[in-house]
């Protein structure tokens, strides 16, 4: 499954050049270059990772991470800071605000792919295999096989994909509209109810004998797979 990208980045030719490689890469990429902008996308869409300029239109990256970390659903996402500021006072304040890795300008297109593939296989080892393990749930993605504790799970096909979904990113909140738009897809109109329904669904069938409840619900955010309720 290739992750999704979001680029805020105002440099317009470092923007293409950056959205070609990863591409190539099989990466899917969103690109932004107003801070505004940027950031009501990456709490909208929720993207894998984010690629933050420094200085940007309206609002600064610095500003952003700080924001993206205060929201329940975007505080797990990783940003890479990507700016032309080398002294070491500005990394520290980069990474101190939120950002998981500095990038100095100009790059190589290949370093940067580096530092993302090594964030993403930090994060979701799910990328670089058949087979999602999290807090005694095993999902076998080639024979869409799930057990947990070693007892098989029977799951209807919306319930399969949304464990999957959060076996993806395990931690992370999604509002019901993320769900619609990951689990049923941009082209099928369903009532964002509908999700509380699948939800109680895929509860009852993870809730085996005594093991815990790991849905959690987020008040005002959503839903997240979290084995530290």
């Amino acid at each position: 499954m290739s992750a999704h990208i979001l680029l805020i980045e105002d440099d317009q030719n470092l923007t293409e050049l950056v959205r070609y490689n990863l591409e190539q890469e099989g990466f899917k990429v969103t690109c932004e270059a107003d801070g505004e902008d940027g950031l009501l996308t990456a709490i909208e869409e929720a993207p894998d990772l984010i690629l933050l300029d420094w200085m940007l239109p309206n609002l600064s990256g610095i500003e952003i991470c700080r924001r993206l970390r205060r929201e329940n659903i975007t505080k797990n996402i990783p940003i890479i800071m990507l700016t032309a500021r080398s002294e070491e006072t500005d990394r520290i304040r980069g990474l101190e605000t939120g950002a998981d890795d500095y990038i100095t300008k100009p790059f190589s297109p290949k370093e940067l792919i580096a530092r993302i593939n090594a964030i993403l296989r930090r994060i979701r080892p799910a990328l670089s295999g058949e087979t999602l393990e999290y807090a005694g749930i095993v999902m076998d993605t080639a024979s869409h096989k799930v057990a947990r504790d070693g007892t098989a799970l029977h799951l209807g096909p919306t319930e399969y994909r949304m464990l999957k979904h959060f076996m993806e990113n395990p931690g992370r909140v999604f509002s019901r509209e993320q769900l619609l738009d990951s689990v049923w897809g941009n082209d099928i109109y369903v009532e964002s109810r509908t999700v509380d329904v699948h939800i109680r669904r895929l509860r009852k069938a993870l809730n085996i004998g005594d093991t815990p409840n790991i849905i959690r619900t987020v008040r005002s955010a959503g839903y997240a797979l979290d084995k530290d309720i």
